[in-house]
């Protein structure tokens, strides 16, 4: 008898003590995911931002080791990296990084900034989840992640390291596991929640037709244009996200921008009963549809509005709207060149339902014009498109406009880009800024917190590029070949006198910078009448042999102070009035906005402690130490098929002494059970 209660009370101490333990594995393997975006069809990386804290989980189909790394420029050396394996049931772990005579390999870092959370491996898949400081403060080894944009390195290979080794030429085939580099900014982002569909909220599917992807290195922008006469009255589009037909087609896409077009052609007509064209072939079509609606770039979820703004989708306003479509073609080294076609393209989800406000596109930056001079052969080349005080005094409503969002736009050289806002001669903080930009990387980026841009408020477009891979001039232009400085905001409400606010240098501004005092009338092509020591040659010939070495500084003095002219349209590409003509200059400013050191201390290599703060992060506050259940639509490994769910002892502070009182409470139920059963 009392064998069988001991007995008894034993196997109900042990289905205790199991379903504590299925606690606590729930727990530990549990997370909420804000991103997750495929890097390749083989690569998934999810994460989320709390406080000053990014953590991070990398899902990838094979069984030996992985990586994820940061790099500024997309190039391995000088990037941040973990290195993380799953070893006959033993998690490896490392914080790395590249340097120049490493050969491809990383070495460890003398500080270890990353904690481990969690590792596993199913039959298919390594699944490795960590942590670390937005800015770990150890400006020697690591990267720091700001609003910035980021190249993401990522890795994988099918062996791991023997025996948990670190030291160099221990890490199989490092140059055979580097995948790929690929722009993204971690911050700045929406979290796409889920949105029930229903009778008042629906899609719409805009896909390409079969378009081959390029079997050689060669790129292809393919063009699809769709008539929207279906929106007999007004809606309201709350979302887009890309339609990726198939995961292998990832790494051929570089991005998908939806343009509105203005007006109603024949032309438009004909193309929208198309399947498409080379972008090539509709360059005068693209003039007219400028207005970006949608843009996505490989590493973007896509983009949802806020509550109080939708974007109009009218048929009285806008019928057609053009797909560009980049394609990157096989690489020179690609062993697959199997024939592939695709039909990606973007869903809209739109709404009858209409919110409180109508949501604006406003262009702000350079006028795309060859009076766009940038020298060649310099690492800092500054330009600014202005608009002025007189425009948005003119179309902005009394309270103002809201921005939420903005995409930055540069060509090839841009590096850094700014949206800076000047009221009543005082610099405010910039609407937003990137110090790292990516020509091929086209996205709207959330601001936290709209911004108010008021009447009579001046905003500057500040563009830096770097020219020394150059040794002839970059005009400004339309065409891929030439450069851009452009920052497209989003905002609400919708005003409709002004879609781009631009600005120019004057023809005599550009005149003098250049040394020319004056130009020959009627002359084809244009010549220089004076000074006599250049008189008789073109101005093409005075723009390619000037001495750009020795002039630059003086050349960047006058364009920047020298005289320019705004450009106010509004969407029919009509000048505000009033606005025609006015010569603008820089504004002189009492106060300046400088930017703040994102550590307390320099040159430190600790993981930045409480004082170590981020200034420019705009993500939402989130708490991850109990998080809910896990999402399992961000994750390509099935709950039920994990194996060897293998906590690290390093894992953080707040989760581990959960877990301590969680065990204590077992030791305490099993010593009461005990006690009873005596």
């Amino acid at each position: 008898m009392c064998s069988t209660k001991v007995s008894t009370g034993g196997a109900r101490v042990a289905r205790l003590v199991l379903t504590v333990v299925g606690f606590l594995s729930t727990v530990a393997a549990a997370a909420h995911w804000d991103h997750a975006v495929d890097l390749d069809e083989n690569y998934r990386l999810l994460w989320s931002i709390a406080g000053q804290d990014i953590t991070f989980e990398v899902q990838a189909r094979t069984l030996g080791y992985v990586g994820l790394g940061f790099s500024t420029d997309g190039t391995i050396y000088g990037a941040d990296i973990v290195i993380g394996w799953v070893d006959a049931g033993q998690v490896h772990f490392q914080d790395r990084h590249f340097i120049m005579t490493s050969n491809g390999e990383p070495h460890v870092d003398p500080s270890q900034d990353y904690i481990l959370l969690l590792g596993y491996q199913n039959a298919t898949h390594t699944v490795l989840r960590f942590r670390r400081k937005l800015d770990t403060c150890d400006t020697v080894h690591d990267v720091p992640i700001t609003n910035d944009t980021i190249r993401i390195i990522y890795m994988y290979h099918s062996r791991d390291p023997k025996n948990g080794a670190q030291g160099i030429g221990t890490l199989p085939d490092p140059t055979d596991a580097f995948k790929d580099s690929v722009p993204i900014f971690l911050t700045q982002r929406v979290n796409q929640v889920p949105i029930e569909l229903d009778s008042r909220t629906r899609t719409l599917e805009l896909r390409n037709k079969d378009v081959p992807i390029p079997q050689t290195d060669e790129n292809l922008r393919w063009c699809t244009t769709f008539k929207l006469d279906q929106f007999v009255r007004k809606h309201h589009m709350i979302r887009y996200e890309p339609i990726i037909e198939k995961r292998s087609n990832i790494p051929h896409l570089k991005h998908i921008v939806l343009y509105e077009c203005q007006g109603s052609t024949p032309e438009l007509e004909i193309m929208s009963r198309e399947f498409g064209r080379s972008c090539g072939q509709v360059e005068k079509e693209l003039l007219t549809c400028n207005s970006i609606v949608a843009a996505w770039s490989r590493g973007s979820e896509g983009f949802t509005y806020p509550l109080e703004a939708g974007y109009a989708l009218d048929s009285y306003q806008a019928r057609f709207y053009m797909m560009e479509t980049h394609y990157m073609g096989f690489q020179s080294n690609s062993v697959d060149l199997t024939p592939r076609v695709d039909n990606s393209g973007l869903r809209l989800y739109y709404t009858t339902t209409l919110r409180k406000h109508d949501a604006g596109v406003l262009s702000v930056g350079i006028q795309p014009n060859w009076r766009h001079i940038i020298p060649p052969g310099q690492d800092q080349v500054l330009s600014e498109g202005h608009c002025i005080e007189e425009c948005t005094q003119r179309a902005f409503p009394r309270p103002g406009i809201n921005i939420f969002a903005v995409m930055m736009q540069t060509n090839h050289m841009g590096k850094k880009i700014s949206l800076r806002q000047v009221r009543q001669r005082e610099e405010l903080t910039p609407i937003a800024h990137d110090t790292n930009v990516d020509a091929n990387y086209q996205e709207f980026r959330r601001l936290h917190t709209p911004v108010k841009a008021l009447p009579g408020d001046r905003l500057i477009a500040e563009c830096t590029y770097d020219s020394t891979g150059r040794k002839t001039i970059a005009l400004g232009g339309y065409t891929s070949r030439d450069e851009t400085c452009l920052v497209l905001t989003l905002y609400y409400p919708r005003q409709k006198e002004l879609t781009s606010c631009h600005s120019i240098p004057s023809l005599p501004t550009v005149l003098h910078a250049v040394g020319i005092n004056e130009l020959a009338a009627g002359t084809n092509p244009i010549r220089i009448s004076s000074p006599p020591e250049i008189a008789g040659m073109t101005l093409e010939e005075r723009l390619v042999t000037y001495d750009w070495r020795v002039n630059f500084n003086a050349f960047q003095n006058v364009i920047r102070k020298g005289a320019f002219k705004p450009l106010c349209w509004s969407a029919r590409n009509t000048p505000i009035p009033g606005t025609d003509n006015i010569d603008a200059y820089a504004p002189e400013l009492t106060k300046f906005w400088r930017p703040i050191p994102t550590c307390s201390f320099s040159g430190g290599t600790s993981a930045g402690g409480s004082n170590s703060i981020n200034r420019f992060v705009t993500e939402r506050d989130i708490s991850l130490d109990w998080p809910p259940l896990e999402d399992e639509r961000n994750n390509v490994i099935e709950g039920a098929a994990r194996s060897k769910s293998i906590r690290s002892s390093a894992a953080s502070t707040s989760l581990a002494a959960g877990l301590a009182t969680v065990s204590r409470v077992i030791l305490f139920v099993i010593f009461i059970n005990t006690v009873r059963l005596l």
